[in-house]
């Protein structure tokens, strides 16, 4: 008698699955939007592009040449010329009105030193407050120049902190003259003690200063003020 042969089925196999990535996925779910964003931003980087060449560049060189006739009237101490302009050649006031910064930050400086040599201290401020320049002493020189205006404006708490921030930019012998006038705004105010501190500081870090010659006259005044 025979065995019963078994007959074994063996089951198909499973064609492999293929695995994608988690970030193929990613790029495949969302490539529009990835490639809009792409497009946007290059479009973005080709208008600055072509606005810096086309159009701030030259505006800005025509902006310098306008500044040159106000430059020269300044230069010669006409300060309303400067800054008011002749009908024919633009003052300071209608060149940052028109051209704001492309002009060059040293225009709201000179806008300002304007407005403070005609006594019109309030625009003075105005001007002054704009002009961020980077130079050393002529960031100094600005901050002081405010300070003027304040004490122009009787508001001498606010100068003397101009004048003190003008001498803490500066690191040379214009110092002693900020901090002179930070004294005369103390002696303004009623506070001779803090004159003294300003007075002594000149004496003992700046004895070779202008201001340093006859500061033990000033040293004395507020000392029997106190």
């Amino acid at each position: 008698m025979m065995a019963n042969k078994t007959t074994q089925v063996t089951a198909p196999k499973k064609a492999e699955e293929t695995v994608v990535p988690a970030p193929e996925q990613f790029y495949v779910k969302y490539k529009k939007v990835i490639w809009s964003f792409l497009l946007g931003v290059l479009a973005v980087l080709l208008l600055a592009l072509g606005y810096n060449r086309f159009i701030y560049q030259p505006k800005a060189q025509e902006a310098m040449a306008a500044t040159y006739p106000a430059e020269m009237a300044f230069q010669a101490g006409d300060y309303e010329l400067a800054f008011k302009g002749d009908g024919n050649n633009p003052g300071f006031e209608d060149i940052i009105s028109t051209y704001g910064s492309k002009s060059g930050k040293a225009v709201y400086l000179y806008a300002g030193i304007c407005c403070l040599e005609m006594k019109d201290y309030s625009t003075a401020v105005s001007y002054l407050k704009k002009y961020d320049g980077r130079d050393e002493i002529m960031s100094a020189r600005a901050t002081s120049c405010l300070g003027d205006a304040y004490v122009g404006l009787e508001q001498y708490d606010k100068a003397v902190s101009a004048f003190l921030k003008a001498a803490g930019k500066s690191s040379n012998v214009f110092s002693a003259l900020y901090l002179f006038k930070a004294g005369l705004c103390y002696e303004k105010m009623g506070e001779p003690a803090s004159a003294l501190g300003v007075y002594k500081q000149i004496k003992d870090k700046y004895p070779q200063s202008v201001e340093a010659y006859d500061i033990d006259k000033y040293i004395a005044r507020v000392t029997v003020a106190e």
